[in-house]
This record gives structure tokens, sequence and C-alpha cells, in this order.
């Protein structure tokens, strides 16, 4: 009890002493870096690089993650090196330095990339039968707060900066009221992800968080005990769902191959094993039209500033 009691002190203090609400949000870390170690080596010389940058489940989902890498490559027949980046922002500088063949990425992250140097759809994942999620906002179980507007003055956590769900719907509520996250709370941080952002919230760290879902939903199915400490107190508008990218200018017969296994993946024991286990019914085909609710978002965050 007193352990647990020091480690929530040394959270507090660095929540006081290293965010205030006119410095730059300071990026902590609650748990330590996990890289996947994929076992599936093959004899050749191909590789594909792939990278796990807006993955819709939390870690608690990365064995799956793993387990899907493996199966790529025993469809493909190639070696899977898994480049290991903790930011969005990272991941996309890879992709356009064609350092990563392939990556799993966020809404937002994709709209710029695409944007910015032709990031390419491959697929994206259909979960709950659909291709879309949601932001919610979320407090603690016990909080008074009702309403977004209430959190005014309060610590409130982000996960990426890039992140649709994480980072760009709440500026975009805010500048509809002529407000800003720096003048509106009075501190705010990054988390580095989802899970760490509904751990913050559970643990009472801070007041409220802006987190993905699809991560809400899924720790809601495997560990209840911590989104049963938090609560739902805005729901956003639909938007596409985390893709499947590849790099500009792969390999038009690799990109295809890729593809084929994805779509496929749900048709085999195996696949649809882990599937199941990221809690998604299958891979399909996606358009970039389904990302232009993003892009109107970030165009209406700077018009309303």
């Amino acid at each position: 009890m007193f352990k647990k009691f020091l480690i929530f002190s040394f959270f507090i203090f660095l929540l006081f002493f290293s965010c205030s609400k006119k410095d730059t949000p300071k990026k902590i870390s609650f748990e330590k870096k996990e890289t996947l170690k994929v076992k599936h080596k093959l004899s050749s010389k191909e590789s594909i690089r792939i990278a796990a940058g807006g993955m819709i489940t939390p870690k608690e989902g990365f064995g799956y993650y793993k387990r899907f890498l493996d199966y790529i490559a025993g469809k493909t027949g190639k070696d899977i090196i898994y480049v290991d980046r903790e930011g969005y922002a990272e991941i996309n500088k890879l992709i356009k330095n064609s350092a990563v063949d392939l990556a799993f990425v966020c809404g937002g992250p994709y709209v710029d990339g695409h944007s910015e140097f032709g990031m390419e759809l491959l697929v994206a994942p259909q979960v709950y039968g659909g291709t879309v999620y949601h932001s919610y906002i979320i407090v603690h179980k016990n909080s008074k707060i009702k309403s977004f507007k209430e959190l005014k003055g309060k610590i409130f956590a982000f996960t990426d900066p890039l992140s649709n769900t994480g980072k760009i719907i709440p500026p975009f509520l805010l500048a509809q009221i002529n407000a800003t996250p720096e003048t509106f709370f009075k501190k705010i941080l990054y988390t580095k992800s989802h899970d760490k952002s509904i751990k913050a919230v559970a643990q009472g760290i801070v007041d409220g968080a802006s987190v993905d879902s699809l991560i809400w939903e899924y720790f809601n199915r495997i560990n209840p005990e911590i989104t049963s400490q938090t609560k739902i107190i805005k729901k956003s508008s639909p938007y596409g769902i985390p893709p499947v990218v590849v790099r500009h200018g792969l390999n038009p017969e690799l990109k295809n191959k890729l593809k084929e296994v994805f779509l496929n993946a749900h048709n085999d024991n195996n696949g649809k094993e882990i599937l199941k286990g990221m809690m998604i019914d299958k891979f399909v085909t996606i358009y970039d039209s389904a990302y232009n609710s993003i892009r109107e978002i970030k165009k209406n965050i700077k018009s309303l500033r």
C-alpha cells in the first residue's frame, strides 16, 4: 500500500511541477516501452518492414499484432522486420523516407501523410460491423463533471499530437467557443497512447482525457476493472477508422499480395483466430474519401482560430 502511495505521489509531482499552463505540454510514460520480436524468419533475402503506430487495441493486444506479423510472413514468404517507434510523427517520417513499407496508422497521420508525401491506403479493419470510430471524452466515474465545458480549468490528457481522437477533436470543440487547450485547461499533458490516458483518468491522475473509442471498448472487454473507473461524457461524430497503409512507390506486386493477405485473413482458421483476439471482424477495402471528415475537422480548426 505504501509503495502504491509513493508511485501516485510521484505522478502528482510530475503533473504539478512539469506541466504549467504556459509551458509546452510534457510527455509522460506510464509503463516501459514494448518491442515486438517477430519470430518468423524465412530464407528469402527480401523483407517487409512494418510499423504499428495506430493500433486499435491497447498494449494488452500487442501479442496478437505480433502473431499477425508472423501470419503475414507465412503468407508472403518474406521476412518481417518490425520497426519500433512510439510517436505517430516518427512513423510518418519513416514511411516518407521509405524506411517502412507498411504501417498501422491513425486517421489523422494518414490524412497528413497522404497529403504531404503520398501515403497510400491498403486496407482497413472492420470492427463491430463498421469502419468508423469515435473520440470519447472521459472522466473518472466519481467526477461531478457531466459535460466537456465543465473541464475548464482542469487537468487534461492528450495522446499523440497527430492523433485524431486523442488530440485533434478537443481543439476543434474548443475552437467553436473561441478557446484553445492552452487557455481552457489548467494543465495538459501527452501520454503517448490511449490506454495510458484511460489509466490516467481511472487512477485520478488527470481530470479528463480524449481517447479512441475502439481502444476504450477493447479495454472494457478485457480490463473492465479499469474502464469501470471512468465514464464517457461525450462521444464525437464518426470518423474513418485507423487504416493499414503502405509507402508510395512500393512494388505493385508486393502491394497486391499484401492486400490479398489482409482481405482473406478471416477466411482461414489461423487468421480468423488472430483477428478475433484483435477484436477485428475482418479487413476490408477502404477509400480515401472515408477520411474527408478528418480533413474538415483540421480545416475548421484553422478557420475558427
